[in-house]
């Protein structure tokens, strides 16, 4: 009897294979995807082997080195050329002026800080002043790259070197302009400007051409300069620009506030109205001559309507309500009433509190229903908006306490 035994497996043989890693892009075994540097792409590559003499001892050599059981990596290969081809393009080519531009790829710029509101993109701009020194003098710089050179303007020059004029070369043929208007110059002058810094100023050769109808309050550093001496600005979120080689030497722009030029007309309108503009010693702006005057129809004792109690106030609310009464004695807008004085009208008064901040209101609604009305005809449009033409002002608030500038005739 025949024992038919079954041989036994080795634990090696059912450990699964590990797989071969290989590199997705181009296949090779040698590295991966992550470690590969540099994408290439075989566009051609033909296998050239020694041509026999005859095609029978071509057939045999074949025959006898290669058979159906052979597996592919075995073949004999005695030369390969490889045409290869590098797909990487290059991001920093110039854009060329050419009529035509064959676009491709176009992606959207990415925001790098809040998109202002529509209509309001000018308003998100900044400045690119800055502070140097000349002649231990301090002056004010625009780093403009839309300008090729540096100019300055003679008053502006005056502040900085007043003898600049001894100094001047001559210029002829150039002409100058900004945006559409022609600027006139009037000669060179060679300066060094020091452009300070803690870590260590830096100083520049530069020719300033100094025009005549140039107002600005600062010069213009040009382009011409940004080449020679490689001066980049850096618009990520901290705003700064470097000069040279050195890129870890940051220089600050200067914070520059927006300055509002004052009409000289208008200089004149406040000095003819100002009774009507507060001041240290009158803080409210009352006008004069539009005085209320509030006649009541009432004849002999007054309605209890018009003599309402106080409302009863916390403590909080009784401090704030001193505090405005004091206040308002010192601005002249109430009084202390005497002791035999009568008073025929009183409300109570009310405190508010928005934010912590507390305000002092009355109920004089009452008023309204012995107020006497009055009576006149209604004018039309066009003779109200005749007699307002030549009006400076047509109503006017005062922002410290809002309708005290309403004042009642003496005899109210």
């Amino acid at each position: 009897m025949e024992s038919k035994m079954v041989p036994k497996t080795s634990r090696e043989d059912k450990r699964p294979e590990r797989p071969v890693l290989k590199c997705h892009k181009c296949g090779v075994t040698s590295h991966l995807a992550n470690t590969y540097t540099k994408k290439t792409k075989i566009n051609q590559a033909q296998v050239i082997e020694d041509v026999q003499c005859t095609e029978e001892k071509e057939e045999s050599d074949l025959d006898s080195a290669v058979s159906q059981d052979t597996p592919v990596e075995d073949y004999p290969i005695e030369n390969i050329t490889a045409f290869l081809e590098v797909t990487e393009v290059p991001n920093h080519l110039p854009q060329y002026s050419e009529d035509c531009h064959n676009l491709f790829s176009i992606q959207d710029a990415r925001m790098c800080k809040a998109k202002p509101a529509r209509g309001k993109g000018y308003t998100s701009g900044a400045f690119c002043i800055i502070s140097i020194l000349m002649n231990d003098i301090e002056a004010r710089v625009n780093l403009d790259t839309g300008a090729f050179c540096i100019c300055v303007g003679k008053d502006y020059l005056q502040t900085i070197l007043p003898g600049w004029k001894n100094h001047l070369l001559p210029i002829e043929g150039l002409k100058f302009s900004s945006a559409s208007n022609n600027m006139y110059p009037l000669g060179i002058l060679d300066t060094n400007p020091v452009f300070p810094h803690p870590s260590g100023s830096v100083r520049m050769k530069t020719e300033i051409v100094v025009m005549d109808n140039f107002t600005s309050k600062h010069s213009i550093l040009g382009n011409y300069y940004f080449n020679i001496y490689d001066i980049d600005i850096n618009n990520h979120e901290d705003r700064y620009f470097t000069i040279g080689e050195n890129k870890r030497q940051k220089f600050a722009f200067s914070n520059m506030p927006k300055q509002i030029s004052v009409i000289s007309s208008v200089k004149y309108t406040y000095k003819e109205e100002f009774n009507a503009f507060t001041s240290d010693d009158e803080p409210l702006g009352d006008i004069e001559g539009h005085e209320a005057n509030i006649t009541l129809n009432i004849d002999g004792t007054y309605p209890p309507v018009l003599r309402r109690p106080a409302y009863p106030v916390s403590p909080r609310a009784r401090e704030a309500l001193e505090k405005h009464i004091q206040e308002l004695i010192q601005l002249g807008v109430l009084r202390k009433v005497g002791h035999n004085e009568e008073v025929e009208v009183t409300t109570p008064v009310i405190i508010s509190w928005n934010n912590d901040k507390s305000s002092m209101a009355g109920y004089f609604r009452a008023l309204n229903t012995y107020k006497a009305q009055h009576r006149y005809p209604i004018s039309r449009i066009q003779e109200t908006l005749t007699q307002l033409s030549k009006a400076k002002y047509i109503t006017s608030m005062d922002a410290l306490k809002r309708f005290h500038q309403n004042v009642l005739m003496p005899k109210n």
